[in-house]
Formats: C-alpha cells, sequence, structure tokens
C-alpha cells in the first residue's frame, strides 16, 4: 500500500491566520492520524503578491504550535525550470493568447468558481492580426468528447463532477508578466513530492479538475482529495488578509489550535486545550474517527 505523503502549501501574502490555520491543521492531522509524511511548500511562484518575511513567518508559527513538517521546506520561486520543463510536454495542448483581461470580460462568458475569467476560446485557431502573445493557455476537452467532464470523489463533500469547458474554458500556464500559472507548479510539485493526499480549504476546489487534467496530460498520478470548509468573517466573506483577517496570537497558541479544531467540527475534551502534546493527541483521535483509512479507502 502506497505510504501516505500530505502536504500544506500556503502563499506568503502575509501571516498566518484563522482561516489559513484550519487548512493547515486539517492537512497535519490528516497525515498524522495517517501515520504518514507532512510536508510544506511556500507557494511563491505569484512574485508580485509576495510579501518580504512572510514565509518565515509563517514556517515560525507553524513552529510554536506544533506542527513540524517531515523534511525540507519547497520554495516554488526556486523550480522555475521544471515548470518549464512540464510546460514542453504539453506544446501539443497549449497555444498563446493575445486577449486583454478586458477583452475577455467584454466577451460576457462569466467567472469560474476561483473568480477567474470564463475564455471564450478566442485565440484557440492563432492570434488575430496585430496580435501579440500575452499568455499561454491550455486546451481543455469539448463537453461532449469521453474527457469532457471530469469526476472525482472529494473525501469531505463527496462525488463532484466538473466540465472545464464550461466551468473555466482554456485557462493559462503561462501568464502576461512572465510568471508560471498555481495550476502547473502545483501539479509538477506535488507529483515530485510523492503527494498522496490533498487536504485544503474548499476555496481551491474549483482547481482541482484543472489540476486532475493536468496530471493526465502529464502521466502524473493524481491524489485523493479533501476539501475542508472555509471560514468566514462576520460579513460572510472569506477570511484573508484582504478581509480583516488578523494574525495567529502566538501569546494564546492553544486558543487558537482549540478554535480551529472546533471549526473542523472536532470535539475535544477540556484538558486539551492545557497542553499542547495533550491537543496534538486528543485532536488526531478525533480526526481518525471521522476520517479514518478504511473509510478515505472504502470511498475512493
Amino acid at each position: 500500500m502506497m505510504h501516505y505523503t500530505g502536504r500544506f502549501a500556503p502563499s506568503p501574502t502575509g501571516p498566518l491566520h484563522a482561516g489559513s490555520l484550519v487548512a493547515a491543521m486539517a492537512s497535519y492531522l490528516d497525515t498524522r492520524a495517517h501515520k504518514g509524511r507532512w510536508l510544506l511548500r511556500i507557494e511563491d511562484i505569484d512574485e508580485p503578491r509576495t510579501v518580504a518575511g512572510a514565509a518565515e513567518n509563517i514556517c515560525n508559527t507553524l513552529a510554536i504550535l506544533g506542527m513540524d513538517p517531515d523534511g525540507e521546506v519547497i520554495w516554488q520561486s526556486h523550480r522555475k525550470a521544471r515548470y518549464e520543463a512540464a510546460f514542453g510536454q504539453l506544446s501539443n495542448h497549449v497555444y498563446p493568447c493575445g486577449c486583454s483581461r478586458k477583452e475577455i470580460a467584454d466577451s460576457r462568458t462569466g467567472i469560474a468558481s476561483d473568480g477567474a475569467l470564463i475564455y471564450s476560446g478566442t485565440c484557440r485557431q492563432g492570434l488575430a492580426e496585430g496580435k501579440t502573445t500575452r499568455a499561454w493557455r491550455l486546451r481543455v476537452p469539448p463537453l461532449n468528447s469521453a474527457e469532457g467532464a471530469i469526476t472525482f470523489e472529494d473525501r469531505w463533500l463527496g462525488r463532484v463532477t466538473e466540465a472545464l469547458s464550461e466551468s473555466t474554458g482554456d485557462f493559462v500556464l503561462k501568464r502576461a508578466d512572465g510568471f508560471w500559472a498555481y495550476q502547473l507548479a502545483v501539479v509538477v510539485d506535488d507529483a515530485e513530492q510523492g503527494v498522496t493526499d490533498v487536504v485544503r480549504g474548499a476555496d481551491l476546489l474549483g482547481s482541482t479538475a484543472r489540476q486532475i487534467h493536468l496530471q493526465k496530460l502529464l502521466h502524473l498520478p493524481t491524489p485523493r482529495y479533501l476539501h475542508v470548509p472555509v471560514v468566514n468573517n462576520a460579513a460572510g466573506e472569506k477570511l484573508s488578509k484582504q478581509t480583516g483577517a488578523t494574525p495567529i496570537d502566538l501569546n494564546k497558541p492553544l486558543d487558537a489550535l482549540m478554535l480551529a479544531a472546533d471549526r473542523l467540527g472536532l470535539l475535544l475534551p477540556a484538558a486539551a486545550g492545557s497542553d499542547l502534546p495533550l491537543f496534538w493527541e486528543a485532536a488526531t483521535s478525533a480526526w481518525a474517527r471521522r476520517f479514518s483509512k478504511a473509510r478515505m479507502i472504502e470511498r475512493a
């Protein structure tokens, strides 16, 4: 049986907050419950959004909370040659796109679940006269093809089906600013690190079908997926730096951990909030009861 490998992959756009802690805890607990390896990857491929010192702050916060990775921390910004190589393997499936964001918006094709504009395929047959390449896109299969709908079993949400031709259209692999897109980088990294299980927030559910499609094209294994509910603020918005999320109070680490466990629906004894090792023992046992190996295999 394949040894379990999980990962937490934060973007260093700010310090760890209550919402990102829930995702980190879920991935950590699932790994520990299955006696696997837990990896930490810094997803700083979107360099314009990277905040200086944020990655180090996240690593320090996780250590104080008792979440130490099993092995070297990987930085996406150091791995561009690997993404270039994967892009080369996809040469028969990509094409240059000269559309601006305004032109895509004006096409009124809609907005994908992650907030991106759905692409109508304007440049699929070649760049129009006078257009220059702004980005490189991956062709997605038509709805009426055998690959038109991607279905996977999410260990929290159940069966999910998505047709990329309707939900995203042909999506970007290399951006107009020259940076590699998140979807390509994640697929390459997960495969190289041997990740068997991706546990992350439900805000990334909309990326999963695209990543599975890339895995198939690159002949890479597809991990199991589990998407936990996101934490919202008082206005019902996803908690983030942009919506007023505050950093974890490291003077009260157990308070933060108990709150995150509660948001994951874990029922822990009050004593778990008094001692860090006791907390992780109780939380891991509670998680294992909900997401045991047997249940995971049964639903896969």
